[in-house]
């Protein structure tokens, strides 16, 4: 069975660290395009980072650019989410999803579907 499990959620204080991990069981991440999508209650879901495992090309949105840095282990079948200066607004369920990097004639940095992924991780930002 192909999963996404995530990890590394919790607790910090405001301008703290966490760290999220996505492993993959049942599948590598060869020839993927890996996203972490942030949904809060009452709120839209959000992207907020992606990894293209091809390339490597990634994708950060504007409210955590400069703060959080994806990156892959293959080694290790792994995507982590270093998450750094968090703040208040960064509380939400974070979860991981994947698609193959390319579908219909185009190459995707960000998971288009999210034909896999993951049951999420708590992140809670807050003093």
């Amino acid at each position: 069975e192909k999963q996404l499990v995530e990890s590394g959620g919790g607790l910090v204080h405001p301008g703290g660290s966490l760290r999220l991990s996505c492993a993959a069981s049942g599948f590598t991440f060869d020839d993927y395009a890996i996203g972490w999508f942030r949904q809060a209650p009452g709120k839209e879901r959000e992207k907020v980072s992606c990894i293209s495992s091809s390339d490597l090309s990634t994708y950060y949105p504007d409210s955590v650019k400069g703060r959080f840095t994806i990156s892959i282990n293959s080694a290790k079948n792994t995507v982590v989410l270093q998450m750094d200066s968090l703040k208040p607004e960064d509380t939400a369920v974070y979860y991981c999803a994947a698609d193959p990097w390319y579908s219909g004639g185009y190459y995707y940095t960000c998971p288009p579907r999210g034909d896999y992924r993951g049951r999420g991780t708590q992140v809670t930002v807050s003093s």
